[in-house]
């Protein structure tokens, strides 16, 4: 009888990709897409292609920060949770010790993207960081820390706004009013599968808030956010691809709000709802770039 073999530890990189989420890159994207949308609406379609690559370069730092922050705040929570606990931290199987070099990597990496703006831009960049910093605090101080999660998208969209225009107008609050009420819904959908282990943790998330009312706030973020655009759309004079895609969108979104309504829906669907919503941002981009270009 042969003796079974021991498996090999995981190797040390494949962890630290694993603590930066790179092995899921939908959760990396919906961060990029409002940024996108800020960049090319701001520069009326056509933004320098070094500042994209800026902007591309820097969402992918961030957000590999905000996820080691978060898995380091949570790493004593996160084994007690079935969808977390083989994070790399809270499985022990990375030190908290290499999760803060890989954090402190990843924000130099940003702060050094961050010099090839402007003031106004770099200041959002260090305004920025504490909201990241403290967002996993709020989960356990605020009833709706997806709000928290939501102003930090919204960096998102400031900086590379005022990275182009130098200043920040009335577009640029309305799109950034759009990914606030944008991310809460579909972040508040991600947060659905998690409530019962939260509530036992003590743990706040908007989806224990709104309770049995969770499909409906979904269905106003979304609406909200619908209208938002839609404002948006008539101050910036947008053609007609983008009002193509908002069309998308609110179909789109009003079916997953119908979904998430049904009685007992299918656990997969909180996942699919927020894959949606990744391909839907990369559409209205679509419509963005051309609507701003015809």
């Amino acid at each position: 009888m042969t003796t079974p073999q021991a498996q090999s530890p995981e190797p040390t990189w494949r962890l630290v990709f694993r603590l930066l989420r790179w092995d899921k890159p939908t959760g990396r994207l919906i961060l990029m897409v409002p940024a996108l949308w800020s960049v090319f609406l701001a520069a009326g379609g056509t933004p320098p292609w070094q500042l994209v690559g800026v902007i591309i370069l820097g969402t992918l730092a961030t957000s590999a920060a905000g996820c080691v922050v978060n898995d380091l705040w949570d790493r004593n929570i996160d084994p007690r949770v079935q969808r977390t606990r083989n994070r790399p931290l809270a499985s022990r199987a990375l030190s908290v010790q290499v999760g803060l070099v890989v954090f402190a990597v990843s924000l130099v990496c940003a702060y050094g993207l961050s010099l090839y703006l402007n003031v106004l831009s770099f200041v959002l960049c260090v305004l920025a960081v504490p909201v990241i910093v403290l967002y996993p605090l709020a989960k356990r101080k605020f009833a709706v820390p997806q709000l928290v999660l939501a102003i930090a998208w919204g960096f998102a969209v400031l900086i590379p706004w005022a990275a182009v225009a130098g200043n920040l107008t009335l577009p640029a609050w309305i799109l950034w009013l759009a990914v606030v009420l944008w991310t809460l819904g579909f972040d508040t959908v991600y947060a659905i599968p998690d409530r019962q282990y939260d509530t036992q943790l003590g743990i706040n998330s908007s989806a224990i808030f709104f309770g049995d009312q969770t499909p409906q706030a979904v269905g106003f973020f979304y609406l909200g956010t619908w209208l938002m655009l839609i404002w948006l759309g008539l101050v910036m004079a947008l053609a007609w691809p983008f009002w193509v895609g908002l069309a998308i969108a609110l179909l789109i979104w009003a079916r997953q709000t119908y979904r998430l309504n049904q009685y007992n829906p299918p656990a997969k669907l909180y996942g699919q709802v927020f894959r949606q919503n990744v391909l839907l941002g990369f559409v209205l981009l679509v419509g963005m770039i051309s609507g701003s270009l015809l």
